[in-house]
């Protein structure tokens, strides 16, 4: 038996007392091995200069690129098993049967919705949910007519329907909020139900469209078997309180479901919520938001300028971008990218132009797309102070101003780049994914002046930053408008109850707190762990 240099087992933290240990180090992996696991075992043993026959295996914690050097690498973050047999992690969540316990009353089957209801399963609780729109595969109708017809069903739309507007939104995972709560028990929740382990993996994990649907319908078949009920076609239109105390909600149809719990998970479209919270005089504030454009480019342009080659490795997922630049002490930035991706039509209203952009998993289509915005302050609106309605009014007059430039039928207003720096109209317009089809015109006629006047002076600079961005075959398709809520249902923070009304919880995006699939998600458990201490 060989004896271990006493240096080098302090160094790497090796007890001496047993050889079998597991190890975590970083490698740089060639994108021509990164699938090649006996080269991977080669570079660990190297650098933990051990024999390669003491890996039994091991086991890739995190995965991402590294672009900064002409010679684009993998890093990975690798947990080696050295002798000693590998350990796979198992993801195995332990739900009761909730049949006969207290309701808990959820509005919205978005990812705060869904995971509030799925944490309820793990904490002995009875969610009821309703959500106004469908599930998900008759869904699929009344988004192929959008995209066919220009119709909007202001009840079953991008925005509206099970899964809520993440299920369309490329199921980009990467967040910031580790500090909101677990990020990890969210992905883990997602693979249990059928998504790729490579989320757990990978520094900006995604899903894809294609592939959310069928995890949705995963997670709504687990509810229900273990006693939970989701209603779906069922709007509610009340939340019904006595005496500070919430007591349940009304729908549509005239039913009352009693309930001393109610979340409010509806997502940052659901204006009839902000409108019944006005009724009531319930607290409401103002919330700053933002506003912009989509901007689509040839994906083969981002590959290009990101990996530095003219043609990307079959074993390099399509490139990303992320961009930010201050212009007149205002922010302007991209936002939600999606590589590979389509610009969707997102309206819930019939006169109103809202797009947003989707992946499939392979991000295998021509074009990448982005959010390009500029945040909207209190103080660019007049009356806020008074008014918590006044930027959602302010963002509804775009997005109705978006329609009739595009001339009706969810035909959206756009402008080449160069062109739109440039103050001119785009003689024509290039191919592009959003499916109603785009107008060209001036999208000054479109945007508030100090929003394109931002937008005009960043994209060149953008340029500088990104050989190639700047381009006449990029293409600018207005409005992005629904970044976030203008909107926030105020909520105290240690009990997280509205302050006038307990037991009503305001919940994630529509609510203000959240920004994304995972950040929702895990204000949708927080939510109902509060429950639950209340309980």
């Amino acid at each position: 038996m060989s004896v271990l240099n006493p240096y080098f087992c302090k160094t790497f933290g090796i007890n001496t007392q047993s050889r079998s240990m597991q190890k975590e180090i970083e490698l740089p992996i060639p994108p021509d091995f990164i699938h090649d696991e006996g080269y991977i075992k080669q570079q660990g043993a190297q650098k933990l200069r051990i024999p390669i026959k003491r890996i039994h295996g091991f086991r890739v914690h995190k995965r991402s690129i590294d672009a900064r050097g002409r010679q684009v690498l993998y890093r990975i973050k690798v947990i080696f098993f050295i002798d000693e047999a590998p350990i796979l992690p198992t993801v195995i969540s332990e739900l009761k049967d909730v049949r006969d316990a207290p309701p808990v009353i959820i509005i919205g089957a978005g990812p705060a919705g869904l995971f509030a209801a799925y944490r309820c399963l793990e904490l002995g609780l009875k969610p009821i949910v309703f959500e106004r729109g469908k599930e998900v595969r008759e869904r699929r109708r009344d988004l192929a007519r959008i995209n066919k017809e220009g119709v909007v069903n202001p009840e079953s739309n991008y925005c509206f329907g099970e899964g809520g507007a993440g299920t369309y939104s490329d199921g980009k995972l990467y967040t910031r909020s580790n500090k909101r709560g677990d990020v990890h028990k969210v992905l883990s929740i997602f693979v249990e139900h059928g998504a790729d382990e490579d989320i757990l993996i990978d520094a900006r994990p995604h899903i894809g469209t294609n592939k959310l649907p069928h995890i949705i319908e995963s997670m709504r078949h687990r509810i229900l078997e273990k006693g939970g009920e989701i209603l779906f076609d069922t709007k509610v239109v009340d939340i019904l309180a006595e005496f500070g105390q919430v007591t349940g909600v009304q729908t549509a149809d005239g039913t009352v479901f009693r309930a001393q719990h109610v979340l409010v998970a509806t997502g940052h479209s659901a204006r009839d919520i902000f409108e019944l919270f006005r009724r009531k005089n319930w607290l409401l504030e103002a919330k700053p938001f933002a506003l912009g454009v989509r901007i689509e480019h040839p994906q083969e342009i981002i590959d290009r300028a990101q990996y530095h080659c003219d043609l990307r490795h079959d074993n390099l997922p399509p490139a990303y971008y992320s961009l930010v630049e201050q212009v007149q002490g205002r922010g302007v930035f991209s936002f939600c990218m999606c590589p590979g991706g389509i610009i969707a039509p997102c309206a819930t209203d019939a006169d109103e132009i809202v797009v947003n952009g989707w992946s499939p998993s392979k991000r295998n289509n021509p074009h990448a797309n982005s959010g390009t915005v500029i945040q909207i302050n209190l103080d660019d609106v007049p009356q806020v102070e008074t008014n918590p309605f006044a930027l959602l009014d302010f963002q509804r007059q775009i997005e109705q101003r978006a329609f009739e430039q595009g001339g009706g039928n969810l035909v959206a207003p756009a402008q080449r780049m160069v062109d739109f720096v440039e103050n001119r109209v785009s003689h024509d317009l290039p191919v592009n994914s959003y499916k109603p089809g785009t107008r060209s015109v001036n999208l000054n006629e479109v945007l508030p002046q100090f929003v394109h006047e931002a937008l005009r002076e960043a994209l060149p600079v953008f340029g500088k930053k990104m050989h190639g961005y700047y381009t006449n075959e990029a293409i600018l398709v207005g409005v992005e408008s629904r970044t976030s809520s203008p909107i926030r249902i105020p909520r105290d923070k240690e009990t997280l109850q509205h302050p006038q009304i307990a037991g009503l919880y305001p919940c994630a995006e529509g609510a203000g707190y959240a920004g994304g699939i995972v950040s929702a998600a895990i204000d949708g458990m927080n939510c109902v762990e509060a429950i639950s201490r209340r309980l």
